[in-house]
């Protein structure tokens, strides 16, 4: 596999640490740290820098400088450096070679839509759990950044060579569900002219009465005398419906669909109890049924089966992620909305119990939507019924924006979702801004068709004459497109594909504001149409990650 730039940037800092060591200027037996290179923000600072030095200080004994100095006269001989030098504290900065950077265009015609993409995940089966929204109304807002944020995830390590499986799991049991039949039944028999009052703490919102409407048009007064789960099925099947509707309309495909009910016709809450007895993991106290989970570094331990003998939804939650091993995954990864922060350690402590593998379990947490009209805010109880639904969200701003908006941010950090600037067509608003700067280049490309000027192919191209700072600039960026997938892929922090976006079509929209891509002199126009044409392929690829589209015209 092809080195990107920021891998051989690693590569050469540790053969030049290998070549002190060789020639005793470091230890020789000097343990390496791991070497980090990052993008300047400021594009004074080089195409590149690495803190190299500062990990060292304490093992060398040296001034961080005085260890940059050291390295930079072995990092100078290489040839994909045109400059290096010491900056700051002892930071080391690099310019890259206009040549090597001309490689990058090579490399993104030849890969075209596969560019930026790895095998860094070689083929390990890996299953998304997100959203997971109870089936007891509507997705709202704040589930729809849970939804774009896992389908993102997804997308990358697909990307990233992953075996990845996207999957939801259906809370079909329980108390909740009770309520939402017996919500359902009120609703039903108040069209039926007869009074039963809603459950406490029922489901008071008008998609209610819309679901007991459709039950009486379908059945008419049949169903007067069916049970509250006849009423609960009813209310799922068609809450169910709709989720996947708004989903689908969302750009959000699941592979699998898992029902909690699924556990105990499979007797898999019996299986995970008995092999957790059989463990040692388990007692009795006050009745009920514990799990140790304070011998993995939980707070306390936790309650499996309650006086009742009913399981805990904990124990539910164990069984779930023991069939996802049974299953074959070896890496689950799952999103949970932050209120659920308090389960992890528990959750984590089972699996441990189960003798799964510490890393093979991630949990993500992302925070909800602030989301305002008026400067006003809007209550999101899906038991008042005063919510937006993440569809009214896709229908005011469009699919796109809503993806973009809902992945700006870390996902353990709030956000503010602002409506109107969703909607503006203006380079404040982000997503506008990027797509933009696709369409304008798909009008160069059209223009240049026009005058009937092709595309060359790279071998025919002069590319020492893109040697404009911004030129040079936007093709370091671009050649950053895997590292940027992959580190997102290892962090599971999707936010950076949008930064990595602004940053770059900013880069664009400068240039093409002070120079002509198409002009008078040949050369220079082969070689600028073979630049924004790959450019073209990058913006379109991150977008892909992103699942918004690259519109060729605005």
């Amino acid at each position: 596999m092809n080195l990107t730039i920021k891998q051989q940037i690693k590569t050469i800092i540790i053969d030049a640490l290998k070549q002190a060591m060789v020639e005793g200027i470091f230890p020789e037996d000097l343990l390496i740290p791991e070497v980090q290179v990052e993008s300047p923000k400021n594009p004074e600072f080089g195409d590149f820098a690495t803190n190299i030095s500062f990990p060292l200080t304490k093992i060398l004994k040296k001034n961080p400088r005085d260890i940059a100095a050291i390295l930079i006269k072995y990092l100078e001989k290489e040839e994909i450096v045109k400059k290096v030098e010491v900056a700051g504290a002892g930071f080391i900065n690099f310019w890259i070679a206009p040549s090597r950077l001309h490689e990058i265009l090579q490399e993104i015609d030849l890969k075209g839509e596969k560019y930026g993409s790895s095998n860094t995940g070689q083929g390990k089966k890996t299953i998304v759990e997100f959203l997971s929204a109870n089936p007891t109304g509507p997705l709202h807002v704040g589930h729809g950044r849970g939804a774009a944020i896992g389908d993102i995830i997804g997308n990358i390590l697909d990307f990233c060579g992953y075996d990845v499986t996207r999957e939801y799991y259906i809370n079909d049991v329980g108390n909740q569900m009770v309520k939402l039949g017996a919500s359902l039944q009120s609703r039903y028999l108040e069209l039926l002219g007869e009074s039963m009052p809603l459950p406490e703490e029922g489901y008071q919102g008008e998609y209610m009465i819309d679901i007991a409407r459709k039950l009486y048009e379908l059945e008419g007064d049949s169903c007067r005398n069916k049970d509250v789960l006849y009423f609960k099925n009813f209310a799922m099947s068609e809450i169910l419906e709709d989720i996947k509707q708004s989903l689908l309309s969302f750009g959000v495909h699941f592979n699998s669909w898992f029902a909690e009910s699924t556990l105990y016709q499979e007797d898999m809450i019996k299986k995970v109890l008995d092999k957790l007895k059989d463990m040692g993991y388990t007692y009795d106290a006050n009745g009920a049924l514990w799990l140790k989970t304070t011998a993995f570094e939980d707070d306390k331990d936790r309650v499996l089966i309650r006086e009742n003998q009913i399981p805990t939804y904990f124990t539910g939650d164990i069984a779930y992620h023991c069939s996802k091993y049974v299953r074959g995954y070896e890496l689950l990864i799952d999103l949970w909305g932050a209120d659920h922060h308090g389960y992890i350690n528990r959750l984590k402590a089972a699996c441990l119990a189960l003798n799964y593998p510490k890393e093979s379990l991630v949990i993500l947490l992302y925070q909800l939507v602030s989301l305002s009209r008026g400067n006003q805010p809007v209550s999101m109880s899906t038991r008042q019924g005063e919510f937006v639904t993440l569809t009214e969200v896709i229908q005011e701003v469009g699919k796109d924006a809503a993806r973009f908006f809902f992945c700006m941010r870390k996902s353990d950090a709030h956000l503010d979702f602002d409506l109107e600037l969703a909607k503006s067509q203006s380079q404040e608003n982000p997503v506008y801004y990027v797509q933009y700067a696709h369409a304008r280049i798909c009008s160069i490309l059209r223009k240049a068709k026009e005058a009937e000027l092709e595309i060359k192919s790279y071998d025919k191209i002069n590319m020492s004459v893109l040697n404009l700072s911004e030129e040079l600039m936007l093709l370091s960026k671009m050649s950053t497109l895997q590292d940027e997938v992959s580190g997102c892929a290892r962090s599971f922090e999707p936010h950076r594909l949008t930064i990595y976006l602004m940053e770059l079509v900013s880069i664009f929209h400068n240039y093409y504001n002070h120079h002509r891509i198409i002009s008078s002199e040949s050369d220079v126009t082969d070689a600028r149409l073979f630049l924004v044409n790959g450019l073209r392929i990058v913006l379109k690829n991150t977008l892909s990650l992103l699942g918004i589209s690259a519109p060729e015209e605005m």
